[in-house]
Parts: C-alpha cells; sequence; structure tokens
C-alpha cells in the first residue's frame, strides 16, 4: 500500500541535520536530557511517548517507541493497554467538546 510515510525514512532522520547542525545537536542534547532517567525512568517515559504517539498520530513515533519500549523490556500486553488509554483519552477529549455544542444550542434557542 503507497502511503506519505516510508518506514526507511525514519533511518533518514538525522538528515534533518545536514542544513543546521548547530540547530539539531540542540535539539538532540535536548531530545536525550528528556528521556533520560529522571523522575520517571526512561522505561516510563517510553510508554508516555507510546501514548503520545498514538494520539498525534505519528507511525515514526509509533515505529519508534514501539522499538524503544520493547528493549526497555515493556510487553506487548502493557504497550496494548497504552493505546486503550490514549483511545480513552482521545474519545474522552473529543466528546467533552460536545459542551461546546450544547452551548450555541442554549444560545440560539434563547
Amino acid at each position: 500500500m503507497e502511503t506519505y510515510y516510508n518506514p526507511a525514512d525514519l533511518a533518514k532522520f538525522s538528515t534533518m541535520g545536514e542544513e543546521a547542525p548547530e540547530l539539531w545537536d540542540k535539539f538532540m542534547a535536548y531530545y536525550g536530557s528528556v528521556f533520560a532517567d529522571g523522575a520517571l525512568t526512561a522505561r516510563e517515559k517510553a510508554l508516555i511517548a507510546l501514548a503520545v504517539a498514538a494520539v498525534a498520530p505519528c507511525p515514526y513515533c509509533i515505529d519508534s517507541y514501539v522499538n524503544s519500549c520493547l528493549e526497555k523490556g515493556v510487553t506487548e500486553e502493557q504497550m496494548t493497554e497504552v493505546f486503550h488509554v490514549a483511545c480513552a483519552l482521545r474519545g474522552g477529549a473529543a466528546l467533552v467538546h460536545g459542551v461546546q455544542m450544547k452551548n450555541i444550542v442554549d444560545d440560539v434557542e434563547m
């Protein structure tokens, strides 16, 4: 199936630094710091990143963070649960915007 997303492109991510190496280096230093152990473990951060990738939605990030999670010992069952959590939040966020619809209906009916 043809798609805008080519899995091979994930390996080309670092080419984004070719024309702006100083910015790339700063981004990568920040990125590395964010995902290092801190108040949250690197494993916990990988799970969070996987959930964010699911709602972004970013196939490259999903690919990257599934692999990161596997490297950190996360099971398929745990990752599946992450996707269900992401789904519940995204669905809830869509549903709560129904309040905006109700507000408009109330204003129009007044």
